[in-house]
């Protein structure tokens, strides 16, 4: 494909580990007959990521485009770099993520050997020494897409590559409405299968992700899987309607039962334990979206409720 482009896009809110992030993007090795360039969308009200974005273009040798998108939503940023690109192919990292040596390669191999429409690598998070130790054990921090039977349903923003101008993806956004309580990619990309696309899986594609103090608890990871739920549960409950929600509403009840017991039986194994107990969580979340009630606020400020 020579003379195709890539974009990788940024998006950041207030985090100075996007100097590290635009850094290890310049370090990469770079695919073969693609010109890469990368889109920061800085989501603060303030253009506060401007002069740091501005002296490290100066210096890297990857173009970079700023663009201002504040709302304190991320949906906002992360379409603003899908109109800022006329790329073919587009990338997603997250603002704390370093790319190793041959992350962008990788992806773009995989695509281009399944011909898919979306490819996702992993995160490997990184824990420091204070973290707890049934954390670190479990690696309950690192990022996978999720298999049903042999296929991939949806995705993630932390480490994707994306065909632009597939059928599934072209002039597709990312939702307002979940701009703040999270799930927006989840969202995003369960309707690009629905619309047809199909995802790959580039196992050798890692990105890292440190996991700073305030997420090195068991309190971040049960909202996190709360979350996760509730966005499940929403997107199930819009392909039903009255009474048919009733059986996923048992299913889901059934599940964090069989989770909290399974809990309950490791009690003195921690990684199981709390495993399971999160599962349980997720699930209960899942009965929440079912259920429409209220969805955890992620972004925008501090952690709270938000009414969808």
């Amino acid at each position: 494909m020579t003379g195709a482009r890539i974009d990788i896009c940024v998006c950041t809110f207030r985090r100075p580990e996007l100097a590290d992030t635009l850094r290890s993007l310049e370090a990469m090795e770079l695919p073969r007959g693609y010109g890469v360039g990368v889109v920061v969308a800085d989501n603060d009200d303030m253009p506060s990521a401007s002069a740091l974005v501005t002296e490290l273009a100066s210096k890297l040798s990857l173009p970079v485009r700023y663009v201002h998108a504040p709302a304190g939503n991320i949906s906002v940023a992360r379409n603003a770099c899908l109109d800022a690109s006329s790329a073919d192919l587009v990338a997603f990292i997250d603002d704390d993520e370093k790319a190793t040596d041959q992350w962008l390669m990788r992806l773009v191999e995989r695509l281009d050997a399944t011909g898919a429409d979306v490819v996702l690598g992993p995160v490997r998070a990184r824990y420091a020494s204070t973290a707890p130790r049934w954390m670190r054990m479990g690696d309950f921090h690192s990022t996978y897409p999720v298999f049903v039977g042999c296929e991939i349903r949806t995705g993630y923003t932390c480490n994707v590559l994306l065909r632009a101008r597939a059928a599934s993806v072209a002039g597709r956004r990312f939702s307002l409405l979940r701009g703040q309580t999270g799930g927006e990619d989840t969202e995003f990309f369960d309707q690009v299968h629905r619309s047809g696309g199909t995802f790959a899986y580039a196992s050798d594609a890692w990105v890292e992700e440190p996991v700073p103090v305030g997420r090195a608890s068991f309190g971040w990871l049960s909202r996190r899987r709360y979350r996760v739920g509730q966005t499940h549960g929403r997107l199930i409950g819009t392909r039903r309607s009255g009474l048919a929600v009733i059986p996923e509403l048992g299913l889901a009840a059934a599940k964090a039962g069989y989770c909290f017991a399974a809990a309950a039986l490791a009690v003195f194994r921690p990684v199981c334990r709390n495993r399971n107990l999160l599962r349980c969580i997720m699930h209960v979340g899942v009965a929440s979206g079912l259920l429409g009630l209220r969805e955890l606020r992620l972004y925008g400020g501090k952690e709270t409720t938000h009414a969808a």
